[in-house]
């Protein structure tokens, strides 16, 4: 597992993995309604199997509800490293509302971030993968489109792959953290899609015909994910 280390004054940092805590007062908020749900979920599960990192640099998310953990975790560290670097630098122009509304948006994926490395250490502390690092050596932030479009791709990708991901669940207490997280997730690709472009925010390419919201599977989300995370993710068994 790597190295988890605090920040000085920048919690965005690329240097640095892309866990880092967030304020306990917070956290708890979120997951101290869901700890009944956590003791349940991985009940059963064998902590032995605690090679998650190869040789090669390949992190395997692991199988069963474990993987899913990891695979929410995995994409949950992504976002909440992009959206602290834009706190961190916002982007020339950015507005009084847009710095508000991103402030809050990097606050929820912190707490999503932390409530997922949570569960985990506490069910399954050998088989959590270690803290990721980003690459987002091809994001501009200090230009608002260029945050704004990676920032759409991010959440419609966390929408879809919560929404895949629910068939994979088995225990029905975490399926319905999922639900309550994907929500979210949905309301920040709103807000991001209209911030580009006005009216967006269910567009024909997110929402089909039926008005479902589209849904990945983790082949397809970790191949659009892949490029931003500098370790190499296996998630061949989430769910299995």
């Amino acid at each position: 597992m790597s190295n988890i280390t605090q920040p000085g004054g920048d919690e965005a940092e690329f240097a640095k993995p892309l866990y880092t805590p967030i304020k306990r007062r917070s956290f708890f908020m979120y997951a101290g309604a869901t700890a009944g749900a956590t003791a349940l979920l991985l009940t059963g599960c064998d902590d032995d199997d605690d090679n998650v990192t190869t040789n090669n640099g390949t992190v395997s998310l692991g199988s069963g509800d474990v993987g899913v953990l990891n695979y929410a975790y995995a994409l949950e560290q992504l976002e909440a490293a992009f959206y602290a670097q834009v706190i961190a630098t916002p982007y020339s122009g950015i507005t009084t509302d847009e710095r508000a509304a991103l402030t809050a948006i990097s606050k929820h994926e912190a707490i999503h971030r932390d409530f997922f490395k949570a569960a985990l250490t506490a069910a399954a502390p050998g088989q959590i993968i270690p803290g990721l690092n980003p690459d987002f050596s091809k994001v501009n932030f200090t230009d608002r489109n260029s945050v704004l479009t990676t920032a759409r791709t991010f959440e419609d990708l966390g929408v879809a792959a919560y929404n895949g991901a629910g068939s994979l669940i088995k225990t029905n207490d975490y399926l319905l953290i999922a639900g309550k997280i994907v929500s979210v997730e949905a309301r920040h690709a709103a807000y991001i899609r209209d911030l580009l472009t006005p009216g967006s925010f269910s567009g024909s390419d997110v929402v089909n015909a039926q008005g479902l919201d589209q849904a990945l599977t983790v082949a397809q989300v970790l191949t659009a994910a892949q490029p931003f995370i500098k370790e190499t993710l296996n998630g061949d068994n989430v769910g299995k």
